[in-house]
């Protein structure tokens, strides 16, 4: 995937900080387009369809919230990364930024170094999705990533979008050992800070409905995928 191929939505009504992070990743190569709410992006997002998607969450018109909820609606948008931009402290918006099916969160204020090689993180997670398969079969489970369905036989079972995430990633690869640090960095980003338990807690949701054996703790490394 190259740069120039590579579309961002910058979101942002203040337009001094559109302006600054515009130049610093068309400088990298990127094809950046801009908008300045909600309203915008979702039309613009449409139009271009966009690998990244980077969201202000104060915003008129439309927040960056009710934004992402929107986006997420949209089909051809499914494999789209979406990353906020919220201000230090604003834990309730982080907190209600997954909620509504962002991927990441970038804390304002951003040093250009650190938030190109943020968004290159975010686009190695978006080529990830790209490549991998769009139905993995599993002896009675199916995981359709493009419909975000599972399937345990002929009864389909509605997950979370995190649990859906870390399912698709220990599945795509059975038998594989993923290192906890992996985990975190392909599902939950890696400058989001979430506690060590996180990725325990899911996996042990995960057992009570996909079941116990599916999936095996390797102490001290990681998780895996078990046939």
């Amino acid at each position: 995937m190259k740069k120039k191929d590579t579309t961002i939505l910058l979101v942002d009504d203040e337009l001094d900080i559109l302006e600054i992070i515009e130049y610093n990743l068309s400088a990298q190569g990127y094809h950046v387009i801009t908008a300045e709410n909600g309203v915008a992006a979702i039309s613009k997002a449409k139009k271009y369809k966009p690998k990244l998607i980077i969201l202000d969450v104060m915003m008129p018109e439309m927040d960056g919230i009710e934004a992402c909820e929107k986006l997420r609606k949209i089909p051809e948008l499914s494999e789209t990364v979406i990353t906020f931009l919220t201000a230090r402290g604003e834990d309730y918006s982080q907190v209600a930024g997954f909620d509504a099916g962002a991927d990441d969160y970038i804390t304002k204020p951003i040093k250009p170094k650190v938030l190109v090689s943020k968004v290159k993180s975010l686009l190695r997670r978006f080529k990830t999705q790209e490549t991998t398969e769009e139905i993995i079969k599993l002896g009675n489970i199916t995981i359709n990533r493009e419909e975000y369905k599972i399937f345990v036989g002929k009864q389909e079972m509605v997950l979370p979008r995190k649990e859906f995430e870390l399912l698709s990633l220990l599945a795509s690869k059975p038998g594989k050992v993923f290192k906890r640090e992996d985990i975190l960095d392909r599902v939950w980003g890696n400058d989001v800070i979430v506690g060590g338990r996180t990725i325990d807690v899911h996996i042990r949701k995960l057992r009570e409905k996909i079941g116990e054996t599916k999936f095996k703790t390797i102490k001290g490394v990681g998780y895996k995928f078990v046939v």
